[in-house]
C-alpha cells in the first residue's frame, strides 16, 4: 500500500502539474496541445510504475516478485496517480475557471474548418458538442471521464512493468 501511495501520488502530481502548466500557460500553440503530448506526459509519468515495482521487488521481497503481485502493485499505483489525476484536475478547473469543453470544441471545428468540412457537418458537430458540455459540467459524468484518460496508460505500464520485473536477472538488485 505505501508504494501504491508514494509512486501512484507521484506519478498523478506529475501529470496534472505538467499538463495543468502546459493549459495554464497557454502552451497549446508550441505542439504541447496536442493528444500526443498528453499522453505521452501521463506515459512518463506512469514509468514511475515500474521504478516503484522495481523498488518493491528489490527491497522487500528480496529480488523476486510473481507476476499477480507487481501487476496488482502496478494497478494500485495506477489507479492512485488516477486519483491524483482527477484531484488535481478537479481543483484545476474549479479555481482557474477553465472552460475545457470550450477550448476542446473550438480545436473540433478548428480542425473541421481546415480540413474543409461543410457548414453542415460543422454545425452538426456543434450540436454534438453542446450535448457533452451539458454532460461534462456534472462531476458524476466527468470525473470517471478524467480518470479513464490515465487510468489504461497506468494499466498498460502496470502489464509491462510486472512482465519484465518478474525476471530477477532484469536490473537485478544491488547489494
Amino acid at each position: 500500500m505505501r508504494y501504491s501511495l508514494i509512486y501512484g501520488g507521484i506519478a498523478g502530481a506529475i501529470a496534472v502539474a505538467v499538463i495543468g502548466a502546459t493549459i495554464a500557460l497557454d502552451l497549446s500553440s508550441h505542439g504541447t496541445g496536442s493528444v500526443f503530448f498528453g499522453y505521452l506526459v501521463m506515459l512518463l509519468a506512469m514509468s514511475l510504475i515500474f521504478v516503484g515495482v522495481k523498488r518493491y521487488r528489490d527491497v522487500e521481497c528480496g529480488g523476486v516478485v510473481r507476476f499477480g503481485r507487481a501487476f496488482g502493485l502496478g494497478l494500485g499505483m495506477a489507479a492512485v496517480a488516477g486519483a491524483i489525476y482527477v484531484i488535481g484536475w478537479e481543483i484545476y478547473l474549479a479555481a482557474s475557471g477553465y472552460d475545457f469543453m470550450a477550448a476542446y470544441t473550438e480545436s473540433i471545428i478548428s480542425g473541421m474548418r481546415a480540413e474543409g468540412a461543410g457548414q453542415a457537418a460543422i454545425d452538426a458537430k456543434l450540436a454534438e458538442m453542446r450535448e457533452l458540455s451539458v454532460s461534462y459540467r456534472n462531476p458524476l459524468f466527468r470525473i470517471p471521464i478524467t480518470f479513464i484518460e490515465i487510468f489504461p496508460v497506468g494499466l498498460m505500464v502496470s502489464i509491462v512493468s510486472a512482465a519484465l520485473l518478474r525476471n530477477p536477472k532484469l536490473l537485478p538488485a544491488r547489494s
